[in-house]
């Protein structure tokens, strides 16, 4: 019997330790694999044999790991580049040091690019190792999927913070605008999921390009009709030209991607400078968003366990190989919202961005439409059981950190 061996990479979710957790229990409950090995820090620290073993988690050790945030072995900007024959090589070198059969990689667009990546040389190479991903993001921007794990737990933290900072600025009587601003590149799915909220007064999304004086001219309208203005922004909202409306676009991540930030200060500043208001309060989720494990959506947390031992299950079939998991939308007995599990093709999910939807989007920055608004309020139903200690929630140490 052989061993697998499980990653993670790209940026943290609140929930992506579920996922992980989900591959140590199912293998626990059938055990398809001797051991079960976790890398730390991604694919780059595979590459340099470090590896943690995962496989006699106590039961305790699997609750905590599902609610604790960030990457628990460790993440990395490290991408596998095809043509580079001597990172896939030393890949397979290290697993097979390890007797490791099957690799589970879980991360964002660029993660499963390098599960079809993997894939593709194995099979070139006559190489019998499989790689299967398992995917996360709270930009929620993968296809073919209806919803990406990550997202529902940042989407539910957004509308708290969005409604508790409303009324907050509410309380105040002097003439002020508020700016939100959420994290999202290429797709504005985590800033319109604010306006569940019912909060929010204009929403600037990446997917409408920015018109300088027609937003203003919003503000204006807002300020004059109620004195106040709640405004909510993506991160990578950009002018026609794809010009990001924020400066810090000069640096990348690694991937190649824009290092943004900044968006929300710099609407601020536009609106105080062109006389709107005097003055501008800014709230940048940021990280937060996609670190508050005291947040986690229910819905979210069960579907990203869930889509581990899903990913562990299909892997007991040999052939089963640069594949992905996913959670598509069907209806439950109930009428209501249900999760259905499937895979699909690598290449299938990678190198793609699901734009949120144009015929949800309101004109004039004013929102979104109820059709939209019915996509996002089943995903942040309910809240798992933590478990608390000293009045936190507990947490597992992290084992890249052990």
């Amino acid at each position: 019997m052989g061993n697998c061996l499980v990653a993670q990479s790209g940026g943290p979710t609140a929930v992506i330790n579920a996922s992980l957790a989900g591959v140590i229990r199912a293998n626990q409950l059938n055990p398809a694999y001797g051991r079960v090995f976790g890398g730390i820090h991604g694919i780059e620290g595979v590459l340099e044999d470090k590896l943690y073993d995962l496989t006699e988690l106590s039961g305790r050790e699997i609750d905590l790991l599902k609610q604790t945030p960030s990457s628990a072995l460790g993440t990395c900007r490290y991408k596998l580049k095809r043509g580079n024959d001597t990172d896939f090589a030393r890949l397979v070198e290290v697993m097979d040091l390890h007797d490791i059969d099957v690799m589970f990689y879980i991360g964002g667009n660029d993660s499963m690019d390098t599960v079809d990546a993997l894939s593709e040389w194995a099979e070139a190479h006559g190489v019998t190792k499989r790689f299967v991903g398992i995917p996360k993001t709270v930009d929620n921007d993968l296809v073919p999927v209806d919803h990406c794990p990550g997202f529902p737990s940042a989407a539910k933290l957004a509308c708290q913070v969005t409604h508790a900072t409303s009324l907050d600025y509410d309380a105040y009587t002097r003439p002020e605008v508020f700016v939100l601003e959420t994290m999202g590149r290429d797709a504005g799915w985590l800033a319109a999921s604010c306006c569940v909220s019912g909060d929010v007064d204009l929403l600037v999304l990446p997917e409408v390009d920015f018109d300088r004086e027609a937003f203003l001219a919003q503000v204006q309208k807002k300020m004059d009709e109620k004195g106040s203005c709640y405004i909510v922004v993506s991160e990578g909202a950009h002018y026609a030209d794809g010009t990001y409306i924020s400066a810090g676009d000069t640096a990348d991540d690694g991937f190649a991607h824009a290092v943004l930030g900044g968006a929300a200060l710099t609407l601020k500043q536009m609106i105080v400078d062109a006389g709107i208001a005097p003055r501008g309060v800014v709230q940048d989720l940021s990280r937060a968003a996609r670190s508050s494990n005291f947040a986690q959506s229910l819905v979210d947390v069960t579907e990203a366990y869930e889509l581990g031992m899903s990913a562990h299950m299909r892997s007991a079939d040999g052939e089963f190989t640069g594949k992905v998991v996913g959670v598509r939308r069907g209806v439950g007995p109930d009428g209501g919202y249900n999760a259905e599990y499937f895979a699909g093709p690598a290449s299938e999910f990678a190198n793609f961005v699901k734009e949120f939807p144009a015929e949800w989007v309101l004109p004039d920055y004013q929102g979104i439409t109820d059709e939209a608004l019915a996509y996002f309020r089943p995903l942040i139903e309910g809240e798992p059981k933590l478990i608390y200690e000293g009045g936190l929630p507990a947490t597992i140490e992290p084992f890249n950190l052990r």
